[in-house]
């Protein structure tokens, strides 16, 4: 009888079973939230199996992708790194309109701020991205560096390109012991989401906090529903020239849903390259672009991180002008890419943007705090919009091209 009820529970799509442990670990979060306590072991187990195999995963995969490459074989890398960039100011300047046309505030406690301004922390940013791109391939995995897992992958796999026969297959079979280990994990996510979904209604309810705050989280996943639904599919529809949506739920559905609930683009890799191949993307491309993107597309965070900033300046009555607020974009879009693979790590990145307008570094920290008490749902929403896009735009990218 056992083996029957696994049989069928087997026959039900993966999102299916997802929608039905999100709707039993809220009812169990919120109807005893002792239990959803007990059960958080589950959430906590499932997003750590995904960060200790998505550095392996990467490295492995992009390795063999590239060792097997073929000289002439079309991979749309660089499309698709147009789309990640695009992707990314645009979530960053429908933030900046939203900031202006809903201006939300923060409750700080100041008296006043020191005036000057700090227009160099995006290089100490862009140093760190140096930085980590020469780190020790062993320290890169096992810290979940992925700018230097991605250079030693690239490097190595290059390397491999010239080697035997017998080499560059028993890469290949690397990959797919790592590919099997890796559906073992993702079959694990409704028991994971039950956990995590019961654990976050067991702590958190609209409290007082979250009622001050819901101008600042309205204009914030306001502004990241708005990129979801009709910023990127303008996008693909740009790429692909005919309905983006089925892609777009698609990829909201299998890969978003997943991710709001991880809070970690990086944990999301494996669940985004299960999609990449469900969807029929050529491997040599999503196994490059999907770590990529975890790194790199960030559409959410350059959201919070604008509209954090200019709510601090709204606050403190600082005004900002439109092109500053343009510059600001740029700037967030750039920064967002340190934001990459840690739960809430795009909050850290407020004082970057905060400094170009002249606000203190302990102003900066409050709203830090601000941003860590609203972050069960920004973060998570954040994160959703993030590692779905990365599917999204490199199924656009190859899609286009077959459409030229």
């Amino acid at each position: 009888m056992l083996k029957s009820f696994f049989n069928a529970l087997a026959r039900i799509p993966l999102v299916t079973q997802i929608l039905i442990a999100i709707i039993l670990g809220a009812a169990l979060g919120m109807l005893s939230p002792a239990a959803g306590q007990n059960v958080a072991f589950f959430g906590t187990f499932f997003v750590k199996a995904l960060k200790s195999v998505a550095p392996v995963l990467v490295f492995v995969l992009v390795m063999a992708a590239i060792s097997q490459h073929k000289i002439n074989q079309q991979t749309n890398i660089k499309e698709i790194l147009v789309l990640y960039l695009l992707g990314t100011f645009a979530a960053a300047v429908c933030a900046v309109i939203a900031s202006f046309v809903f201006p939300p505030t923060l409750l700080l406690n100041v008296t006043a701020h020191d005036t000057a301004g700090s227009p160099g922390g995006i290089g100490s940013v862009l140093q760190t991205l140096l930085l980590n791109l020469a780190d020790n391939p062993f320290s890169a995995i096992a810290n979940a560096n992925y700018i230097g897992i991605l250079a030693w992958a690239v490097l190595l796999g290059i390397a491999l390109r010239h080697a035997g026969d017998t080499t560059r297959q028993a890469v290949g079979d690397l990959s797919d012991a790592v590919g099997f280990v890796v559906r073992i994990v993702i079959r694990l996510a409704p028991l994971g989401v039950f956990g995590l979904v019961a654990q976050t209604l067991a702590e958190t309810s609209f409290n007082e906090f979250i009622q001050k705050y819901a101008h600042l989280l309205a204009v914030l996943i306001g502004c990241m529903l708005f990129v979801a639904f009709i910023v990127n599919p303008l996008i693909v529809y740009w790429k692909i020239r005919r309905n983006p949506y089925p892609l777009v739920f698609t990829c909201l559905a299998e890969s978003g849903v997943t991710a709001f609930f991880t809070r970690s683009s990086a944990a999301n890799i494996p669940v985004n390259m299960n999609l990449c191949k469900k969807l029929g993307l050529n491997p040599d491309t999503y196994s490059i672009s999907i770590p990529l993107g975890a790194t790199i597309n960030m559409a959410g965070a350059a959201v919070t991180i604008t509209v954090m900033a200019l709510a601090a300046a709204h606050t403190l009555e600082i005004q900002v002008d439109l092109w500053q607020a343009i510059l600001l974009s740029v700037i967030a879009s750039l920064a967002a890419c340190g934001a990459s693979g840690v739960a809430g790590g795009s909050l850290l990145l407020i004082p970057l943007a905060c400094s170009l307008f002249g606000i203190d570094n302990e102003t900066a920290a409050q709203v830090i705090g601000i941003g860590m008490i609203i972050g069960v749902l920004q973060d998570s929403a954040e994160t959703a919009l993030n590692s779905s896009t990365d599917v999204l735009f490199t199924a656009a990218a190859e899609l286009g091209k077959k459409a030229e």
